[in-house]
């Protein structure tokens, strides 16, 4: 499955993403385990909410954070994110 500007990502069936204290991070629970998420996953992770494209993602992303160009790297972590299942398209 290939990502673009058009896709509009959810969290995938079986997970729940959830803001973890004793972690600090955010994780993605399932039935089997849970995924501690580096800080960048976290962010975009809680911005897949099914409505929003993953264009309206990265703008995002770029204003809260003040940069640019995080297109590329938002789209290469949600391929490796369907492909683990953690996101639908």
């Amino acid at each position: 499955m290939s990502v673009d500007g058009n896709s509009l990502p959810r969290i995938g069936h079986g997970f729940r993403l959830q803001w973890e204290e004793v972690q600090q991070a955010h994780v993605l629970l399932y039935p089997e385990g849970m995924v501690k998420l580096n800080p960048s996953a976290g962010h975009i992770l809680t911005r897949c909410d099914g409505a929003t494209p993953v264009r309206d993602i990265v703008a995002d992303l770029e204003k809260c954070f003040d940069t640019s160009a995080l297109s590329a790297d938002v789209e290469a972590f949600l391929e490796l994110a369907h492909r683990q299942r953690w996101v639908e398209m």
